[in-house]
Parts: structure tokens; C-alpha cells; sequence
């Protein structure tokens, strides 16, 4: 079904692997249509319960193929931004289940904000993520101008988009860009643990929790306050709050079903 990318799932976990390592997973038009068409057919399957996004080889996703890009340059850049990278940032954000980047090697440019968008970054010691628009006289697009200085603060943000710096897996850490990091041989491991707690997680609630993380970037208090007072009636209802109710009155652990 798909040419440059991977698409699996097994045990509630399923794994986006972008597959272009000879070019490091750079972005041409039909990557970008596969991973839209990766995210879509994840929403849809209900066992779905946690979502890993990662790169094959050395790097995670170097960003626009600007091999392929040079080949069309009359193009322009809004609609190719609109129709191929927005979908996939809007995609991640809107899946109720959380999306966990597996960030095995460099992430720059688009990749960078594609890493950005995650509920989770976990990273291999060796990664760097690079905001490198600025090298060819270009803006942060895909989301980064959003993601980044929530991340990291304006003054920060500003010094990375204008400067290109490259952030090592350790200095992301520090900073908050990152949830973890392992080193490169373990960063499977690290990844598992991560999966394995939210695939036997109450996915129905946390898909709610990020709704409100999401809206709460832009909202007031009270509009807040009565957000979480609707939510808590939706979570109030699922099977999962039950469950939870009778192991915690059973004195043992929960067994959620996601539902």
C-alpha cells in the first residue's frame, strides 16, 4: 500500500517508519501523501491506542527533498504547504490517541516540526533536532512557529529559527524539547516502556486530556474551567472510569480496554 513508508500495528501499538534513508527520510510529495493517508487509516482502526512515528537509518527526517523541490521552481510555496505538510500536523494533533516520536537521528526543517507536533518525543542520544529554514533564506513552517516557543520560550525559539542551531538530544532534554532520552541502542527499550503503559491505558480519557492541552494554548480560565466540567461528563461515562472505580474498591490494578 504505501512506497515510502511503513504502516503496523500489533497490540494496540501502532508504527509510522518513514523508509527514504538514502535520501534521510526527506519529504517528497509522496511521503507527504502517505503519511496523510498513515494517519487517516490509524484514526479509523478503534484497537488503535498508542501511535510511534519514527525514521529508518541514521536520521529521523531531514525535512523537504530539495532535490525534488528544485525540479518545480515556479511552485508556490502556501499551496504546497496547505495541501501536503498542514494535513499531517493537523492530523497528529487531532488523533485521540497519543503520538509518540521515536526520534532516532537527526529531525530538520519540516521534520523538526513533524517531531514538534507529538504528544512525546523520545530520542536517541545521538539525535538533533534543527530548525533549519533560515539556511535557505525560508521561515518556519509546519507548525514550528506554534510548537517551538511553547516548548522553549520566545528568546530561545528566536535563536534556534534564526540561527539554525543544532539542539543535541541532551540540550532538547534540558530544555523540554524532549520527554527522555536513551542511548542509541536502547532508545527500543525506552520507546517500549512508553507504549506499553499507554496501550493498557484509559485511551478514551487521555485523548480528552489532550484535547484540553491543545485548546488550553489559546483559551481562558474560565473558558477552561467549563471545558473540563464537559469532559469530565464524557470521561464520567465510559467503561474505563468504571473499571477504574471497582479495582481501586477491589484493592487491585486496572484493567482498562481503552473504551
Amino acid at each position: 500500500m504505501y512506497q515510502y513508508l511503513k504502516l503496523n500495528s500489533e497490540g494496540g501499538v501502532a508504527t509510522i517508519i518513514m523508509d527514504r534513508p538514502e535520501v534521510y527520510n526527506a519529504l517528497n510529495d509522496d511521503l507527504t501523501y502517505e503519511l496523510q493517508k498513515a494517519l487517516k487509516e490509524v484514526k479509523k482502526e478503534a484497537e488503535i491506542r498508542v501511535l510511534v512515528i519514527t525514521g529508518t537509518g541514521k536520521a529521523f527526517c531531514s525535512g523537504q527533498d530539495l532535490k525534488e523541490a528544485s525540479k518545480n521552481p515556479g511552485k508556490v510555496y502556501s499551496e504546497s504547504i496547505e495541501k501536503r505538510y498542514n494535513p499531517i500536523i493537523r492530523a497528529i494533533r487531532a488523533l485521540p490517541v497519543p503520538v509518540i516520536c521515536r526520534l532516532n537521528g537527526v529531525a530538520a526543517g519540516a521534520g523538526c516540526s513533524l517531531a514538534l507536533a507529538c504528544d512525546l518525543i523520545l530520542a536517541a542520544e545521538s539525535a538533533m533536532l534543527m530548525e533549519i529554514f533560515i539556511n535557505i533564506g525560508l521561515v518556519l513552517d509546519s507548525g514550528s512557529s506554534y510548537f517551538l516557543p511553547r516548548n522553549i520560550g520566545y528568546n530561545r525559539a528566536f535563536e534556534l529559527s534564526t540561527m539554525g542551531t543544532r539542539v543535541t538530544a541532551q540540550q532538547a532534554l534540558q530544555w523540554g524539547m524532549v520527554n527522555a532520552i536513551a542511548p542509541d541502542d536502547e532508545l527500543d527499550q525506552l520507546v517500549e516502556k512508553y507504549t506499553t503503559y499507554y496501550a493498557n491505558a484509559p485511551t478514551r480519557a487521555i485523548g480528552l486530556i489532550k484535547k484540553m492541552l491543545d485548546k488550553s494554548q489559546h483559551a481562558t480560565l474560565e473558558e477552561m474551567l467549563e471545558y473540563e466540567a464537559m469532559c469530565q461528563d464524557i470521561a464520567g461515562t465510559t467503561q474505563d472510569h468504571q473499571e477504574g472505580i471497582r479495582a481501586f474498591m477491589e484493592k487491585r490494578p486496572p484493567e482498562f480496554k481503552g473504551n
